[in-house]
């Protein structure tokens, strides 16, 4: 049995509903299905009983939930007690890859000149594994773009990011073929969905797609003529090696949220990033 199984557990019998569980924790609802699934067949009981309005919990599902919610507070207790032991604070942030892939270290850099004593890691993953780390105390925070729960985390801070379509000089592909487009792998960034966008109203001769799993394979595909890819002006700027392809600057900027876990229980570590992000510049919306 795994906390995370009593996790689902405990928020589908709070909200009586999977569905309400399931867009509270950031996942698809089959998906809590199966964990609780899972989680009867685990222990040879049924815990819930369907009906229309949700989901209640059987004599064996009430049992558990009394267990559930002590196992839950004792984890979440020992986590606080561990993190107050430390004598060296850590902040662990996550961020997808091609987003803010040069902001996130300058912001760090910035923010450790001025904080001593700390350990920082930066976890990259794509924006629903982030939320789920997130959700489950994983990180303290994730930089992501577009929506997620409202009712589960917190924006406290917000930028914006230009965008740039990079591009082979004439010389160094064929325009009798079709164009290739450089995009990362995964289906929910937010860069290839925005390369992806304009090949549709610029290109519309069924462009042949090129999937990467990190921007700098991205960057150097297309430095090597490869093919076009929109990503982040900061990305591209100052790197000596673009310098060879063409930048075309797009009018439009992508917002990129930092959000945390509601919770009163902030770690100090993360409290301190927090007033750093909000005493930096910020743009209007």
């Amino acid at each position: 049995m795994e906390s995370h199984d009593l996790r689902i557990f405990k928020q589908v019998a709070d909200l009586q509903s999977v569905s309400k569980a399931a867009e509270k924790l950031g996942y698809v609802q089959p998906n809590v299905s199966q964990r609780i699934k899972s989680l009867e067949d685990e222990l040879g009981v049924r815990l819930f009983l369907r009906n229309n309005r949700g989901v209640t919990l059987t004599e064996q599902g009430v049992i558990l939930l009394d267990y559930a919610n002590r196992i839950v507070e004792l984890m979440d207790e020992v986590t606080l007690v561990l993190q107050q032991e430390e004598s060296r604070e850590c902040l662990t942030i996550g961020a997808p890859q091609t987003v803010s892939a040069v902001k996130i270290p300058q912001l760090f850099a910035s923010f450790l000149q001025d904080v001593r004593h700390m350990d920082v890691k930066l976890k990259t993953n794509d924006k629903q594994h982030l939320l789920s780390m997130l959700s489950y105390g994983e990180l303290d925070g994730a930089f992501v773009q577009g929506e997620y729960s409202a009712s589960q985390f917190d924006t406290v801070h917000s930028y914006w990011e230009e965008v740039v379509l990079i591009s082979p000089h004439p010389g160094k592909d064929d325009s009798s073929h079709d164009p290739v487009l450089i995009v990362n792998g995964d289906k929910n960034c937010i860069y290839r969905n925005k390369t992806l966008e304009y090949a549709r109203v610029h290109h519309p001769e069924h462009p042949v797609i090129m999937e990467f799993d990190s921007l700098e394979s991205i960057l150097q595909a297309v430095h090597d003529g490869m093919g076009m890819s929109i990503v982040p002006t900061s990305a591209v700027h100052g790197r000596e090696a673009l310098s060879t392809v063409q930048h075309k600057r797009l009018s439009e900027r992508i917002r990129i949220d930092f959000i945390i876990r509601h919770t009163k229980k902030q770690p100090p570590g993360l409290r301190k990033f927090i007033r750093f992000l909000q005493n930096q510049p910020s743009e209007s919306v």
